[in-house]
Formats: structure tokens, sequence, C-alpha cells
């Protein structure tokens, strides 16, 4: 099938991408590439930012868009939409990848937005400037759209770099990030953008790209005479965690690498696509929103004590290569603070797999982390161990600067026992019970103040009976 000439030089190649070329169609470029829709009719997914009357698609419309960060997982057609949104806006289109490129390519695209913004339209430029950028490209009077992919990988003078230029408007930023910008992107530039969120394709959307593809002869695989049946798409459709991009590129590994029968038919079965795709994908990032969705999630599940979405969650992370340590000092924290003293014992079963995690590793590892799991999600549920302590630090806030009564004080030397230190201390043991029925413990400004304050599930109650025989504060 034809293909687009390939760039002559890395410079080229970084910038010369206007709307109606790209290197999508060059000859082996992979199939998720020749596949990128061209027109939203062609679009998949997303409805609910580019579907009929969608705030997006009018401004796509009118061709009115401000500069925007297209927030998404992998493979949700970030990329794509850009492209779409430039030719339809006839607009200059550039495209730049955050992990190769630098403040001077930031620059160079600059140099070229405003040459091309000033003068009339078609135009060409009188006097480009040899050797400080690639050769202009596009048309006086034309608007510059510079697409920035992954831009959470841009630092912040990278960022500041931008600023000024969508600012006063010599570029429209288009950026795509898998990343939460709230965290990733500067708050001066997160404030002249509008933020859209694109969500994880699902099976039947994945299922139609794939179909499209088997059926395009130009730009996909339909002269190669695939027969896939419904249970190779739907597994391939199911395996990939919502990325057209995986889904696309495993389709196409299944397809060359079956031979054509007979019939000359190539046929791609289930067995087929699951050999291709190797092991199924999991959407997951050890430093991104993933990573922090997950987990809490399991935290959820196990504070909600449902055993199931505790142990799915942790497989989940677990499969995904999470760091089991990290696991287990979360599953530590919640023995204390949401069963807490309705199961003193969840927090040494919890500190016990710390230890044995630790101690045999992975993958056998996994087996400590769902006994615990378990444990956790089944234990009754206290969170006074954390309201207890919240109550007495506000206390402490308060009044910070209280002294320790004379008689909480160790008298250690004559000169301290003679300005009273120690004196009326009551020891406990000298009580049958154990307690010092008189004794306070708290500064004058705060006796009678409760911070304990128990509740009634598992073992508290029983412990809280003390309670009861405790002396005044």
């Amino acid at each position: 099938m034809p293909r687009a000439r390939r760039p002559d030089t890395p410079q080229q190649a970084l910038f010369d991408t206007g709307p109606a070329v790209t290197n999508d169609d060059v000859a082996g470029a992979p199939l998720a590439a020749r596949m990128r829709p061209r027109t939203l009719d062609d679009y998949v997914g997303q409805e609910h930012i580019v579907g009929e009357g969608k705030i997006l698609r009018r401004l796509i419309q009118v061709g009115q868009l401000p500069s925007i960060i297209l927030w998404g997982p992998p493979g949700a057609g970030k990329t794509t939409l850009a492209r779409i949104i430039a030719a339809n806006s006839h607009a200059h289109f550039v495209p730049i990848s955050a992990v190769s490129a630098g403040v001077a390519d930031l620059r160079r695209v600059v140099a070229e937005a405003r040459e091309r913004g000033h003068g009339s339209v078609h135009q060409e430029p009188a006097h480009p400037l040899p050797g400080t950028r690639p050769e202009f490209k596009g048309q006086l009077g034309q608007r510059t759209i510079l697409f920035i992919d992954e831009i959470h990988r841009f630092n912040k003078a990278q960022q500041d770099a931008v600023l000024p230029y969508v600012e006063d408007g010599t570029i429209t930023l288009i950026g795509a990030t898998t990343e939460n910008p709230s965290f990733e992107v500067i708050g001066p530039l997160l404030s002249r953008c509008r933020v859209f969120t694109l969500k994880a394709l699902d099976e039947p959307q994945l299922a139609q790209l794939l179909r499209r593809a088997l059926q395009d002869p130009e730009r996909g695989l339909g002269d190669l005479n695939v027969e896939a049946d419904d249970e190779a798409i739907q597994a391939l459709a199911a395996s990939v965690g919502g990325d057209a991009r995986i889904a696309l590129n495993a389709l196409e590994a299944a397809v060359l690498s079956v031979a054509a029968d007979k019939s000359g038919k190539r046929r791609v079965t289930r067995e087929v696509v699951e050999e291709a795709l190797q092991h199924r994908t999991y959407l997951y990032d050890r430093q991104g929103d993933a990573h922090y969705d997950t987990i809490s999630a399991f935290i959820k599940s196990l504070r909600g004590s449902d055993p199931d979405g505790a142990l799915y969650w942790l497989a989940r992370m677990i499969e995904a290569g999470e760091d089991p340590l990290f696991i287990v000092r979360r599953m530590v924290i919640l023995a204390a603070e949401d069963v807490g003293l309705a199961d003193p014992q969840a927090l040494g079963v919890a500190t016990a797999c710390q230890q044995a995690v630790h101690f045999i590793g992975m993958p056998e590892g996994f087996y400590p982390m769902a006994e615990c799991a378990l444990y956790l999600a089944l234990a009754p549920k206290s969170n006074s161990v954390g309201t207890s302590y919240t109550r007495a630090l506000a206390d402490v806030e308060a009044t910070r600067n209280d002294p320790v009564p004379l008689h909480l004080r160790n008298a250690v030397t004559p000169l301290m026992k003679g300005l009273g230190y120690g004196k009326g201390y009551d020891y406990a043991h000298n009580h049958e019970t154990g307690v010092a029925p008189d004794q306070t413990y708290l500064p004058e400004r705060l006796k009678g103040h409760r911070y304990y304050i128990p509740r009634g599930l598992g073992k508290e109650p029983k412990l809280a009976k003390q309670e009861d025989s405790h002396p005044p504060r």
C-alpha cells in the first residue's frame, strides 16, 4: 500500500508536520499510526467532550479553540484528537515530545509561529533565517497549534518558557498528559488552559476500531484477506486496558504471524491473539495516578470490610509490579487507623506480614499479603485511635505551654524534691486494682477533658470497661 515519503532529516521530522502531513502514513508505520482517525466523525470514544453538541466539539467547529490540556490514559486518543483539531481549524500543527524537546526547540517553534502569524495569507516569508531553525513551513497569517505530548515531563523552567506565548496568543497550546495536570502542570500555565479529561476506551469501542482496521484495504489490513472470529476480537479488546494503540498493534502482529491457508485466508483465533499479546496489559504507573487511585481503592475496600474488593485491587497492584512493601506499609497504617482497638491483634498481623514479605520476597509474598488483606477486611472496625489522638492534639496546640503538674515530675535531686516535684503522686501499684482512684494526669486547665471515646465494636467495648474505673482527669 502506498505511503508518504519519510522526512529527510531528524530536524524536519520534529517540526514539519502540518495538519495534512503526518508520518502516520509512512511505509512500515505501526497499524495504530496508520489507522489514526482524521475527522471527528471517524473518531471513536470521548462522546462526553466531542459528541454532538458537547463543548469541545462546538469549539472545534467554530474554530475558536483556546489552549487546552488533554488528560487521559495511554491509547485514549489524545494525539489523534489534537491532529483533528488542527486540521479542522486550518492551523499549522507543530507536534513535539516533552521527552526529547527542550527550551531551544520551543523558542524555535515560537519564532516560526511569529513569522507565520504576520502578513497576508498565501504570502511566503521574504527573508527566512537560514540555519536558525528548519525551513519555514505553512502560510503567513496562519495560526500555530503547538502540540506537546507528555507535557508532564517538562520541568518548571520549560513550562515557564511556553507561558508568555500562550498568554499573548502567539501559539495555541494543546498539551497531552497521562498524569493529573493539577500536580504536573505549573499553576500559571494551567490557569490559561482548559482541561479536558479523556476516558479509556471500552471494549465495544475497541472492537469497533479493530474491525475497522481489518476492513480498511488502504491503511489497515483489508488487503491481507484476514478472517478474525468475534471471540478473538473480544479477547483482544478485553486485554489491553482500554489502550487502542496496544490493541491495534497487537492485531497487526497476530495477523502477520499467521500464514495464509490454501484459500488465501489468514485466520486469526483467540489463541493467535493471546500469543501475539503475550500478557494482559495493566494500566499502571508506580509514580502516577493509577498508583494512587488503585491503592486508594484497595484501602477503601479494606475499610469497607469487602474482602473480595480488597483481593481484586491487591492482585491488580501485585501483577502490575507495585512495590509489595508499599502495599504492606499501607496495611500496617490501616490496622491501627481503621481496625484499631476493635481488634488490637490486627496491627500484629500487619507487621508480621511486613516481616514475612521482606523475608521471603516475591512472588510467594502474595500469600502473607493476601492473608493480611483478608484479616483486615474481615476484622471489626474502629477509628477511635485516630479520633482520640486528634482531640488530644487540638488541646496540645491550644495549650502547648502548660507546665507538667508537680506531682507527675520526677524528683531526682534534693532541690527538685524541695520544690515539690513528685509530691502527692499516688503509685498505681499500691492499689489492689492497679489504678490510683484520685490521681489526675492532665494539666490543671485540662482537667475533665476526654480524648478517648470508645466505639462499641469488636473487642473495644471490653477494653473500654477499664475506662469506667479510670481516675478523674
